[in-house]
């Protein structure tokens, strides 16, 4: 039986990250991930699956030395973000300069993330990271929580974290339930080389039947995500290249261009968890083991990047102090803060999904209207865009 502190189920993006963040501080850490990333190869074109990393994130990612390793293998700045329903004039346009910074973020491959992530994880003598590692077993216990993987080898932690996705073993292991409902809508996501090289913006247009939205990729690749119902985005999943290509030219902005080619293709359906409680003794919720999101703004991997460092940060003052770093009392600080800040972005990512979806002529005048005050509001837009990018509040 190996037994460590404290126990990390998955090893991706928000875990690995969470593990070298703890490391350093006396504790010994073990991570448990399924399959570790794919090494990085210049030469291939960027992958399906993509996120939106804010400046919080790369600065929680440049504090454990993951943040230069993204930067190394590629990651596209975006400075400008532009929204609009009908009219693209009558929209509202947000700049990294009225924020503050630099960029207000990068669109990354998310085996980039997880792979620089583990990197940095690795440089940790305190940190045994198990991969690949399949649990045949899992038993919940408090403070004494157990771990069989398929090879047979046994582990055990005061504390059990679950960073083991929207379907967590470790949660229901637990026993922690989880408040759910499905959107109206798909998502159909696919990478694309287009005909105009690397842009600085990222743009979505409101429309009855959901969102459509341009990602840029390094060089002249760029992510286009299409959402709308479940019938339609299967049937644009079952055309051809040029079929699709096609249709995202009849049905897109112009400002989209041409595309050449497109890479990679699928679909998700959209689904919001919130479990009802991210903590008991000896375990804890991060992630969307805790909570998932509409992508509509690309807030899912910040808002769990936002709950590691505040974990890590409960966790470690409670060691640093000779108190139970895995007891539900100390956890309380980690749930407190984390909780109804998640619930909040959840929220106001539902009023957006189904504000815009609504036809109705005085809402679409109340939302033309809005984002012409939004685009004049000054300081109130420019507080607004830091809180999006997780400079302030939670």
């Amino acid at each position: 039986m190996q037994y460590s502190d404290i126990l990390i189920v998955g090893g991706g993006m928000v875990g690995s990250a969470l593990a070298a963040a703890l490391s350093g501080h006396g504790l010994s850490i073990a991570v448990l991930e399924q399959a570790p990333p794919a090494p990085f190869d210049a030469a291939q074109p960027p992958d399906l699956r993509v996120s939106a990393i804010s400046p919080a994130s790369a600065r929680f990612l440049q504090r454990i030395g993951a943040w230069p390793r993204v930067l190394e293998m590629r990651a596209a700045p975006y400075l400008r973000m532009q929204v609009w329903e009908d009219e693209e004039a009558a929209g509202t346009l947000f700049s990294a300069t009225e924020a503050g910074e630099a960029a207000l973020g990068h669109i990354v491959e998310n085996r980039i993330v997880q792979l620089a992530a583990t990197e940095a994880l690795r440089q940790c003598a305190d940190v045994d990271y198990l991969a690949p590692a399949r649990i045949a077993e899992l038993a919940y216990q408090p403070f004494a929580s157990r771990v069989t993987l398929e090879d047979g080898r046994q582990l055990s932690a005061r504390l059990l974290i679950a960073a083991d996705g929207a379907r967590s073993a470790v949660r229901d292991a637990a026993g922690i339930g989880v408040t759910s409902w499905d959107y109206p809508m798909h998502a159909l996501v696919a990478s694309c080389e287009l005909d105009q090289e690397q842009q600085d913006i990222t743009w979505q247009r409101f429309t009855p039947n959901g969102p459509q939205a341009f990602l840029p990729l390094t060089g002249s690749y760029g992510s286009l995500v299409w959402y709308h119902r479940p019938p339609e985005v299967q049937r644009l999943l079952a055309l051809d290249e040029a079929e699709l290509a096609a249709a995202f030219h009849a049905a897109f902005p112009r400002k989209l261009g041409n595309i050449r080619r497109i890479l990679a293709k699928g679909s998700f359906a959209l689904t919001r968890r919130h479990a009802q409680r991210y903590i008991k003794d000896g375990v804890v919720l991060v992630g969307d083991a805790a909570h998932t999101i509409h992508p509509l703004a690309g807030q899912g991997v910040n808002l769990g990047f936002q709950d590691a460092a505040k974990l890590a940060e409960v966790i470690l003052e409670a060691a640093a102090h000779g108190r139970d770093f895995a007891s539900a009392d100390e956890l309380q600080r980690y749930q407190r803060a984390r909780k109804p800040a998640n619930l909040a972005m959840q929220t106001a990512m539902d009023a957006f999904c189904y504000g815009f979806a609504n036809d109705i002529a005085p809402l679409r005048l109340a939302r033309r209207l809005g984002m012409r005050l939004a685009d004049r509001a000054g300081p109130l837009k420019r507080e607004a865009i830091r809180y999006a990018l997780g400079l302030k509040g939670g």
